[in-house]
């Protein structure tokens, strides 16, 4: 009855311990999926746009943003320009475009505002920061979260170098935007973040360092020439990509599928000196 109870002990261990190895994997790739699809669906509404639906959204951000640029402080005098949440709306989950970083291997959605929900599945403009459309005197602000086991993210923004390009992606154009500028600071320091006269800049920002998040990490982007053209379609590499963390539970498994079987089979057979006893007091008994 022992050697049932810590079969069964076992088994549950080792059932519990492939969970949490692939919760990291399994949870990145849903992610990943889910964000390719959230594009792919924002690409299909787009399909049914007409050009002049295009310049009209188009004029509406950039109104928005010269709006919100002649204001005295924009990052906290933005309820005074009305319409945000409106602006760029062409989906009904406040998706307004997606951001792509070759560096690191990253197409995300991007959506309206910072809110913990947003911030969960996709990257988050800034409300008071400029609308993503570019343009002189804009200053467009985005973050995401950092080290999530559900998602990657941020994770690896560190990575970004100064010299990389990253590109934002709103209807049917492409900002690209060359890294001039990376810095840590404070929480509460947005120093950097107002909008410089004459420029057309787009920072990155997310927690760091990586697993204690005490300061935020900046990465800043000047606007430059986009050189390629948009891309008919949408095609996601995230969820074909072999991920180490993919890697990692896929070894660990047969090896611990290996030593349950052992340490089930240990178990469920009596030790060998209990059964030459056994043998010896049968032998006994025979010969008396």
């Amino acid at each position: 009855m022992r050697r049932h109870r810590t079969a069964i002990f076992l088994t549950l261990g080792f059932l519990v311990g492939i969970c949490i190895l692939l919760y990291p994997a399994f949870s990145d790739y849903w992610n990943s999926k889910t964000q390719s699809r959230a594009i792919t669906n924002y690409e299909s509404v787009l399909e049914n746009l007409k050009p002049e639906d295009y310049t009209a959204i188009f004029e509406e951000a950039y109104a928005y943003n010269k709006a919100l640029y002649e204001t005295n402080f924009p990052l906290t005098d933005y309820p005074q320009v009305p319409g945000y949440y409106d602006t760029l709306r062409v989906t009904d989950n406040d998706m307004i475009g997606y951001l792509k970083i070759d560096r690191i291997g990253v197409e995300l959605p991007i959506y309206h505002g910072t809110s913990d929900k947003v911030l969960s599945k996709g990257v988050g403009h800034l409300e008071g920061s400029s609308l993503p459309v570019g343009g002189e005197n804009t200053h467009s602000v985005m973050s995401a979260h950092r080290g999530l086991p559900s998602a990657k993210l941020f994770t690896d923004l560190d990575r970004v170098e100064k010299g990389d390009t990253f590109q934002i992606i709103i209807l049917d154009q492409v900002l690209t935007y060359q890294v001039d500028f990376i810095k840590v600071i404070e929480p509460t320091d947005i120093s950097d973040l107002p909008i410089i006269e004459g420029g057309d800049y787009c920072t990155l920002f997310t927690c760091t360092p990586y697993g204690i998040n005490t300061h935020r990490l900046l990465v800043r982007g000047v606007r430059i020439e986009t050189i390629k053209e948009k891309p008919v379609l949408y095609v996601s590499n995230e969820a074909f990509r072999i991920d180490p963390m993919l890697v990692t539970p896929a070894v660990a498994a047969p090896m611990l599928f290996v030593l349950l079987i052992h340490l089930l089979v240990k178990y469920r057979e009596p030790p060998k000196n209990a059964q030459q006893k056994k043998k010896e007091e049968g032998g006994a008994a025979h010969g008396s």
